[in-house]
């Protein structure tokens, strides 16, 4: 069993930055990833980006490449995403989520473990 708490969520304007951090916590060293995707109300969960344990390898989608940032912490089995210059339509709700696979992150359903979520709001 492996738990996952999310946090760092929160109201910002527009152009500014927000860190979400995930910790892991139970069986960790079944995660061979982690990864961050979000959903907005109407739309379906959509993959922001993931990270290897191992070999530290890291995807973005499009949509965020040159402004988010994935990163770890192993001591602390923690996963990061820095998110820069935010806009309205990162508005979502932010989950972490971990799995035993390395290949495939982009895909949800291969993911084992989900957090609770956390809001994040960009104004205009």
């Amino acid at each position: 069993q492996v738990q996952l708490v999310e946090s760092g969520g929160g109201l910002v304007q527009a152009g500014d930055s927000l860190r979400l951090s995930c910790a892991a916590s139970g069986r960790t060293f079944s995660i061979y990833a982690m990864g961050w995707f979000r959903q907005a109300p109407g739309k379906e969960r959509e993959f922001v980006a993931a990270i290897t344990w191992s070999l530290y390898s890291t995807y973005y989608a499009d949509s965020v490449k040159g402004r988010f940032t994935i990163s770890r912490d192993n001591a602390n089995n923690a996963v990061y995403l820095q998110m820069n210059s935010l806009k309205p339509e990162d508005t979502a709700v932010y989950y972490c989520a971990a799995t035993a696979r390395v290949v495939g992150l982009a895909d949800g359903s291969k993911y084992d473990y989900w957090g609770q979520g956390t809001q994040v709001t960009v104004s205009s």
